[in-house]
């Protein structure tokens, strides 16, 4: 059994931010500065929130009137906000998040729910991308799920290599969405279209 580790006081984490402003060069006692620990704590709270909650859970109320409808459920252009866990500096684009519904399908809304979920922890775009791919398969168990994220990282457009406007995509397919290169091109059409 793994256990977390201790989370850090607020006061801990404002602690830290003086020292990182310190460490940069500047004050943290200046007039411009002073409150700026306590605000970043409390922006990180707010940007890493994603440990907080279980982004399964937004899945698991379902609807199974679906009128017959079998056909390929997309929701495009989900903002994403998530972290490089190598630099912590944020990475920013879309996500686009589809399945092939078995018996079910899940409100839309909760599709969102679960890209940000997950977004919203430090990490690789790789793992963001297969995380949210195997918490639809696990909680709606669909015949095929595809998900693809195009973003661009601050980590190589601010410092770095310096390439702004290089953006990386990657996707993650599973099922019929993989497997059934009809559907797979359908899949890919959509979230192109």
């Amino acid at each position: 059994m793994t256990t977390s580790p201790k989370r850090p006081s607020q006061q801990e984490a404002e602690a830290a931010v003086r020292t990182l402003i310190e460490w940069a060069g500047d004050d943290p006692d200046r007039e411009g500065l002073k409150e700026t620990p306590a605000r970043v704590a409390r922006s990180y709270k707010e940007l890493f929130s994603g440990y907080e909650t279980d982004p399964k859970d937004y899945l698991a109320r379902t609807f199974e009137e679906v009128g017959g409808y079998d056909e390929l459920v997309i929701l495009k252009d989900i903002r994403v906000v998530s972290f490089c866990e190598h630099h912590m500096l944020p990475f920013l684009g879309t996500a686009h998040v589809g399945y092939l519904p078995n018996d079910r399908v899940v409100g839309i809304s909760k599709l969102a729910r679960v890209v940000h979920g997950f977004a919203r922890r430090l990490q690789i775009q790789e793992k963001l991308t297969a995380d949210i791919a195997g918490a639809i398969q696990d909680i709606l168990a669909p015949k095929g799920v595809g998900v693809v994220i195009v973003s661009e990282h601050s980590c190589m457009t601010m410092r770095g290599v310096n390439t702004p406007g290089s953006r990386l995509t990657t996707s993650h397919l599973l099922g019929e969405v993989r497997d059934d290169p009809r559907t797979r091109q359908e899949f890919f059409d959509l979230v192109r279209g």
